[in-house]
This record gives C-alpha cells, sequence and structure tokens, in this order.
C-alpha cells in the first residue's frame, strides 16, 4: 500500500517540565536567606568589585569567595527589553521588561523584571527599587519584580514559587525551581498516517524500496538509503524482545512500581525495534528472544498514540534463536 500525501498532518501542544532542585552551598545559601529577611548582599572579588548575584569563585583568580556585602535594595537600569507577551512562570503575566540593573553597591548588573506599565516608561540610566514579594522564602523570586523608584507597590505579588522541605525559619540549604516549556509539535505526514492506525488499533511500518528494511515507526525516508519509503506495510502486533534494562530506581512521576522491564521491541515482518514495556512476568524472567505480544488498552481508549497498547506481555512460545535478531541490536 501506498501513502497518501492529501491527509492534514497531525499536531498537539506538548509540555515538558520538571522541577529543578539544587543545593545552595555557603554563598548563593547566604544570598537567598538575605533575601528571605528582604535583604541583598553580594561578594567582593579580589580585584574589588562586588557581585550581585553573588558568584562562588572569582572571575579573575577562580579562587572560593566569602567577603560578603550589603547593598542596596535601589539601582539603575544598565539596559533593557521590553517582553510585550508574557509567558507562564515568568515573573509578571502583565507586559514587563526585562532588564538588567545594577543595585547601589554593587558593580554587576543582575537580570530581573521590571514593571514599568508601558516602554515609554522605561530607559537606561532610570532609577528602580526592588518590590518584595509579599510573602518570601528564600528564593530569587523573594524579588518580585522592580519598579521605577517613585512608582506605589500597592500590587499584590503572585504566589511564592515551591520550596523544598525544611523546619520553620531554618536556613534555606535547598532551592526548587520549576523549569517548563511548551510548544506545539507537528507530525511529519508519515508519522500522522500511523498514529491514525494505531486508533484503529494497527501497526503500520514504511519499507525502503533500496535496502527493503521495514521501519516503525514510519520515517519518510531510509536513513541508510536516503530514499523516500513510500510503502507502507501493516504489521503483526507480536514480535521479540532484543534488548532490555530492568527499571528498579523509583524516580519522582513513575507511574509503576518498579521493578518492571523497558524493553526494545522487533515486532514481527520489521527491522527496526522500538521501545516499550514489558509486564505480564517477573522482570527476572525477561529475556533476550523472548516472543511477546501488545496488550492493548480497551477500545474506548484509544486515540493517536502508542500509549494504546499497555504494554507487551510473553505469549509463552518458544524464544527466537539469537541469530535471527542479532543483526537487529
Amino acid at each position: 500500500m501506498t501513502a497518501s500525501a492529501s491527509e492534514t498532518p497531525l499536531s498537539a501542544p506538548l509540555d515538558i517540565g520538571f522541577d529543578y532542585t539544587r543545593s545552595t552551598g555557603p554563598v548563593l545559601g547566604r544570598f537567598v536567606n538575605a533575601l528571605r529577611e528582604r535583604r541583598v548582599e553580594g561578594v567582593r572579588g579580589s580585584d574589588g568589585r562586588v557581585h550581585v548575584p553573588p558568584v562562588e569563585y572569582d572571575p579573575v583568580t577562580a579562587a572560593p569567595l566569602d567577603e560578603f556585602v550589603p547593598v542596596a535594595a535601589e539601582g539603575t537600569v544598565v539596559s533593557w527589553s521590553w517582553c510585550a507577551e508574557p509567558l507562564d512562570g515568568q515573573p509578571l503575566s502583565r507586559p514587563f521588561a526585562w532588564a538588567l540593573i545594577r543595585l547601589d553597591g554593587a558593580d554587576t548588573a543582575m537580570l530581573h523584571a521590571l514593571d514599568a506599565g508601558a516602554p515609554g516608561n522605561v530607559h537606561t540610566g532610570q532609577r528602580v527599587r526592588v518590590r518584595w514579594a509579599d510573602e518570601t522564602v528564600g528564593h530569587i523570586r523573594d524579588i518580585a519584580y522592580f519598579l521605577p523608584a517613585e512608582a506605589p507597590d500597592t500590587t499584590p505579588t503572585e504566589a511564592p514559587p515551591p520550596v523544598a522541605q525544611r523546619e520553620d525559619g531554618a536556613p534555606v540549604a535547598v532551592v526548587i525551581t520549576p523549569v517548563h516549556l511548551g510548544y506545539r509539535h507537528s507530525a511529519s505526514p508519515e508519522e500522522s498516517r500511523y498514529l491514525r492506525a494505531l486508533a484503529e488499533g494497527r501497526l503500520i511500518g514504511q519499507r525502503c524500496p533500496a535496502c527493503a528494511k521495514v521501519y516503525i515507526p514510519p520515517r519518510g525516508a531510509c536513513p541508510t538509503d536516503g530514499v523516500p519509503t513510500t510503502e507502507e506495510v501493516e504489521l503483526a502486533d507480536t514480535g521479540i524482545v532484543t534488548t532490555f534494562c530492568i527499571v528498579n530506581v523509583p524516580f519522582l512521576g513513575q507511574r509503576i512500581q518498579p521493578p518492571y522491564v523497558a524493553a526494545y521491541i522487533l515486532l514481527d515482518g520489521a527491522d527496526i525495534p522500538f521501545l516499550h514495556l514489558v509486564l505480564g512476568c517477573d522482570a527476572a524472567d525477561v529475556r533476550m528472544g523472548m516472543r511477546v505480544r501488545a496488550a492493548w488498552k480497551p477500545r474506548e481508549d484509544w486515540w493517536t498514540s502508542l500509549e494504546n497498547i499497555s504494554h507487551f506481555e510473553p505469549t509463552g512460545e518458544p524464544d527466537a534463536a539469537y541469530e535471527s535478531f542479532a543483526h537487529h541490536l
């Protein structure tokens, strides 16, 4: 069967994120603990310059730094750029300026948000001051944003960022910074046909006209020969385990209780294995060459996703000989 080019490729929003967690150490720890008390501290380098935010090692000598210097919560705009359409997670949900601000008593500038209302209200050399968060927790977000020096700070700040668990009043030793990326992913026409077939309970690949290898998911072109792969091949939902890994270590967001197996499955009729779960038996019983079959979710849960297959499980058939799949490893 030949693929059709008339269907509209599939697209969907894709959100990737995690909470980045790190220990602060003695230098950044001092900085964030001061922020929790609505103070700003920098650190002095060997050349006499005061760095804000503080750096852990001297930019000139690379030696550790430990001479802390209090600086003012007011400063001067060194440069700026207007953000007309703020993104989720940025300091302000209304238009604002990203500005490099050199606080009084500091020799380096820090990047933060400046709530000026309109780009005409911002200029290099402008005097600004810290707008402290209504609730400080020991995080750079304790500086909610900056304001023009003469502007009132009557607008409530947004919710504080997540913090690591610690005893009430204990020094901040760990900070959490949520990192999120959201964008729209568009599948290729070949991938779209593959995904639409999954919504029908079918597995389709594409065959290279030069080497005759069958790829699943289809790629549109053979990576070996560089020619279009237009011939579609419907594949069985049975195959063999080529290589695998037993997952024993728990991690954040894990949906399956360890131990379990992630394996590369080579479907019957395919030449390229793909990664999926092998369940339905003890993890210790999984082996190379094991015959497995797809365990499909209930039909009412199907959509354009490989998640329609919950996992693969043993068929009970004799194992495949190593020689029959060794060249696919």
